[in-house]
């Protein structure tokens, strides 16, 4: 080590050397030379996947799935009269398994039998046997059909 504290005393006080090929860097473009490497592209994605919670569908007991019967049977004799229902239903999640129970409102317009699809106005499909709960006014009894036709 002797010696070593004076090896560069005769470059120490030249000038900084400037490329004649090539600009000078801005602080920006030389910050950028230490910025953090992602190794494992990919990894912070997965990680936020499989933390992602999903539920389980719900079983339907008897008396639930005669209620919803009775309520599917209720709104056949609705069919293009629009009335407002409210729905919560199951929807399968695309990644994992489970899904999520989404709660949605608007007119309902007919049910398509073939496909086991409860259809509403704005055009939305809902599968029948994903259904939880269905609520209405038509439901409660306070609206009769003959009120329907007035609509």
């Amino acid at each position: 080590m002797c010696g070593d504290e004076h090896r560069y005393d005769e470059i120490i006080g030249l000038p900084r050397p400037v490329s004649k090929k090539h600009k000078p860097m801005t602080m920006t473009e030389r910050a950028a030379q230490f910025s953090p490497f992602a190794a494992l592209t990919g990894y912070d994605a997965a990680v936020s996947e499989t933390a992602r919670l999903t539920d389980s569908r719900k079983e339907r007991d008897e008396d639930m799935i005669s209620a919803l019967n009775e309520r599917m049977r209720i709104l056949s004799e609705w069919e293009y009269k629009y009335p407002e229902i409210t729905v919560e239903y199951f929807v399968p999640d695309e990644r994992k398994f489970g899904g999520a129970y989404v709660t949605v409102s608007g007119n309902f317009k007919w049910l398509d039998e073939y496909e086991r699809m409860l259809v509403m106005q704005d055009g939305r499909r809902i599968p029948i046997d994903d259904i939880f709960r269905l609520e209405g006014e038509i439901f409660d009894g306070k609206q009769g059909i003959a009120d329907a036709d007035k609509k």
